[in-house]
């Protein structure tokens, strides 16, 4: 699965800059949730580093909350309500921070999404 996962080009941009001073680091505020990250077979494709957004966004949204898993993994979690997008198939995700900027991005199988329940998305930030 880790050839579905990557951290965009903007994102390594944004960390080095930090890591040198001469900006803040913006902070991871939200999920964006798309129907693109599979082809018209269903296989899962490979996000590309250069990606800025997702290749369908569905929907954005503010993020539950986060949890660190370990030293280097910030595990971001974000829940759809019933209503949210249902009847759609959702198969990539990108966090985005407070600028907006898609930071990284999940594809995964289809996930059907239907309107008399919640679902709970998970992202594992890993350094």
């Amino acid at each position: 699965m880790a050839d579905n996962y990557i951290i965009t080009k903007k994102a390594r941009k944004n960390m080095v800059q930090a890591r040198a001073g001469t900006i803040t680091l913006p902070k991871i505020v939200g999920m964006a949730f798309g129907d693109g990250g599979v082809d018209s077979l269903g296989n899962v494709m490979k996000p590309l580093e250069t990606q800025e957004v997702l290749v369908s966004e569905l929907l954005r949204k503010e993020i539950d909350g986060f949890d660190f898993i370990d030293d280097t993994t910030c595990r971001y979690h974000c829940t759809l309500s019933e209503s949210e997008l249902a009847g759609k198939y959702i198969s990539e995700l990108g966090l985005y921070d407070e600028n907006g900027d898609i930071v990284c991005i999940k594809n995964f199988t289809a996930k059907g999404k239907d309107s008399d329940m919640e679902m709970t998305y998970t992202v594992d930030d890993v350094f």
